[in-house]
């Protein structure tokens, strides 16, 4: 069993929460660049936050997969925010995506 297999609820947790974190920032540093008319700045940091993202579906994925097998674990409060962190970037990366492409049409 890896060191990853063997990371508690509350460690996959943070580590939800920190690279969703990372995604939502990055996103938003996007944003900025592109108001800006920076946008091989936007594209640099939406690869950035896709990158983030793909790191908290990581550890998301991860638990499925323990439930999968039948190692269930009851969620807590800090699974239920983390989880809510990642739909966040992912619904911030999706938005700024769209916008960057409307100020790149200006």
């Amino acid at each position: 069993m890896n060191a990853e297999q063997q990371m508690t609820l509350e460690e996959i947790s943070f580590h939800i929460i920190l690279h969703a974190g990372n995604a939502r920032s990055s996103a938003m540093e996007a944003l900025q660049a592109a108001k800006k008319k920076q946008f091989e700045t936007a594209e640099e940091k939406m690869a950035e936050a896709a990158n983030e993202v793909h790191q908290a579906h990581h550890y998301q994925t991860q638990l499925l997969q323990k439930e999968a097998s039948g190692d269930t674990q009851n969620p807590t409060i800090l699974l239920i925010h983390a989880q809510d962190h990642l739909m966040n970037a992912i619904t911030v990366k999706e938005l700024a995506q769209e916008i960057i492409e409307i100020h790149q049409t200006k």
